[in-house]
């Protein structure tokens, strides 16, 4: 069964946006070609979950990253290989036949456009094969390069074709004419295309390799240990937000034993983003993708889904409230199939009244923590539900960000710590911003 990510935890994660590089996917999408970019976007659309295929595709990235190696192809190539290679209609074949004087005429005054888009096709076809060729040879310089080795050997099965061979050898020699440009073409528009899409693919993954190890390099991401079996322990170390400037880290420890994280702080203490920052986490690391930490172990999970900024469904006839208790009943059907799931809910059941939330979020959460095999990670307000759940459940870690007063003045630590947060400064930060004296104003 694959990874289960749902559209409501993309936009949560902020994983995919119009605005690009202010994305999750546009901070990795460094990509110098169109097809590059597509197998990135396929990667973020299907996370893995499988360990030996995360800790693998990894090890991969973690090898380019090491070895410096760069992008070997002229990117302009790919455009006019794609579009060569999709023309297959027999009468744009050259033919030998066809070498006329009036043809060599066009030719040679520049008329002859149909030629000449041809021969510039093969020329970047023939380019392209000898750059995959003086890639392997600097590949076979690096003594630690085995991670890569089944796509090596992948490439090196298809120049292992006789007559391609005898293309790169031959062009090498002698200038390009008509007759052999015909002679090139025929052979790979029609005779070796599924081998020339093969290697175009093995590019444009080596163009996401390299793009992605160097956001690992110059951003300083780690790459995480995918843990097979049945070990459920998270380990994380240094987490924090990939798209925040200065943002500040955290650790966190998450056993069978503490693997319901119930998470409380005033408003604007950071709940949110430590919420975000451990989603896109976890997402970034079932895609065998380097993440923002220091060191980071995980249990392979089967899906992610997340509640952060729930929208109201308007065009259904759907309160805030309503919408939440369908997300719930989601979630709630993808555990009833005994599926091992990350789960994240910022502040249960806020679209309704106090004594609905405080039950609720009693309720529920004391339900969602018997799934021992899953994460969870709920914040709320109402830290009454905290008290009262500590004697109905030994599993739950209680954590809070806290907030410290300088004067009448609340500053945030965004670090987290146990237990459970006694801090309400909401009136506070009301008065400060002098709300009520500006209502105060012209008043009789």
């Amino acid at each position: 069964m694959s990874f289960s990510v749902d559209k409501q935890t993309l936009d949560d994660l902020n994983i995919f946006t119009k605005k690009g590089r202010d994305s999750v996917f546009g901070l990795f999408n460094r990509n110098r070609t169109r097809g590059g970019a597509e197998i990135l976007e396929q990667m973020f659309r299907y996370p893995l979950s499988d360990a030996g295929a995360i800790n693998q595709r990894s090890r991969i990235i973690r090898f380019f990253q090491t070895s410096k190696m760069t992008f070997p192809f002229n990117e302009e190539w790919f455009d006019l290989i794609e579009q060569y290679l999709s023309n297959v209609d027999e009468r744009s074949k050259l033919s030998q036949e066809e070498n006329k004087l009036g043809r060599t005429f066009n030719n040679l005054i520049g008329a002859d456009t149909a030629y000449r888009q041809v021969a510039k096709a093969v020329t970047a076809v023939i380019d392209m094969m000898n750059a995959f060729q003086q890639f392997l040879d600097q590949l076979s310089t690096h003594k630690d390069h085995a991670s890569y080795l089944e796509e090596t050997e992948a490439i090196k099965a298809i120049f292992g074709d006789a007559e391609l061979q005898h293309v790169l050898q031959d062009a090498g020699k002698e200038k390009q004419t008509y007759e052999k440009t015909a002679e090139y073409d025929q052979l790979l528009r029609f005779k070796k295309k599924s081998l020339l899409q093969k290697l175009l693919s093995f590019a444009y993954q080596l163009d996401v390799y390299i793009a992605v190890a160097n956001v690992a390099e110059s951003r300083k991401f780690v790459f995480p240990l995918a843990l097979s079996g049945t070990e459920d322990t998270m380990k994380l170390e240094g987490l924090y937000h990939p798209l925040l400037e200065k943002a500040i880290d955290n650790d966190l420890l998450v056993t069978p034993r503490s693997n319901f994280i119930f998470l409380t702080g005033a408003n604007m203490a950071g709940k949110s983003t430590f919420m975000k920052s451990l989603g896109i986490t976890v997402f970034l690391a079932h895609m065998g993708f380097p993440v923002p930490a220091g060191k980071m172990e995980f249990p392979v999970m089967d899906g992610l889904f997340s509640t952060i900024n729930l929208p109201d469904d308007l065009s259904m006839g759907y309160s805030h409230f309503y919408a939440e208790v369908l997300r719930v009943k989601k979630v709630a059907e993808q555990l009833a199939q005994s599926r091992k799931l990350f789960v994240i809910f910022d502040e249960l059941f806020r679209g309704t009244n106090v004594k609905d939330a405080y039950e609720a979020t009693v309720a529920l959460t004391a339900a969602f923590a018997r799934k021992k095999n899953c994460i969870f990670v709920v914040s709320t307000h109402i830290i009454e539900a905290g008290e009262t759940l500590k004697d109905r459940c030994n599993n739950i870690q209680f954590c809070y960000l806290p907030t410290l007063m300088d004067g009448e003045k609340p500053v945030y630590t965004y670090k987290l710590k146990a237990g459970i947060t006694e801090d309400r400064h909401g009136m506070i930060i009301i008065h400060n911003e002098g709300i009520i004296d500006i209502l105060k104003i012209n008043t009789n």
